[in-house]
Formats: structure tokens, sequence, C-alpha cells
């Protein structure tokens, strides 16, 4: 085994009922299904190196996405909350 040793991925039947749903929903945006079947296919057993070629995304997004739904499961895959002021939005009378 080369490289830095990955965290085990194991899914519930439920964790991957709910995965496979994101992947197939019309609604879902397609950043999140990306996750979602990086998330399916490493839990799959295929190694990172695979998924990313198989999923043409590069080796990290692979790594980012595997590591962040270990740590924090579903929430992980979404968007993180970015920084700054929140926007605001004014109302112009017409």
């Amino acid at each position: 085994m080369r490289g830095r040793p990955k965290a085990e991925l194991v899914l519930s039947e439920r964790e991957r009922d709910q995965l496979t749903s994101l992947t197939m929903r019309r609604k879902t945006a397609q950043a999140l299904a990306l996750r979602a079947r990086i998330v399916l296919a490493c839990a799959g057993g295929i190694d990172n190196k695979m998924v990313a070629a198989k999923l043409r995304v590069t080796e990290q997004t692979v790594s980012k996405w595997r590591a962040r739904y270990v740590t924090r499961r579903l929430d992980g895959l979404l968007d993180a909350p970015r920084p700054g002021a929140p926007r605001s939005i004014e109302e112009r009378a017409r």
C-alpha cells in the first residue's frame, strides 16, 4: 500500500440509498450529485486514483470529498459557507 492511509469509508443501507437518490434526482445540483457519486465509488472499494479517472475529476477532489464525508457524513457534501459579509439585496421602487 502506497501513500497516506485513507480513513475507512463504510456506508449504511440508509446512507447508500440517500446518496443514490441524490445522483438520480433531476432537481439535485450537479455538484452535489458528483460528490455523491464520488462517495459511492469510494465506498465500493475503488481507490481514489481509479475513482478520479472514472469520474473525470482530480485525485485531490476525490480525497477532499471522501475525507469530508468520513468526518461529517452527508452534511460534509454540502457547500461550506463563503467568507465575508452576507449579501444584501435592496428592493428598488419602480
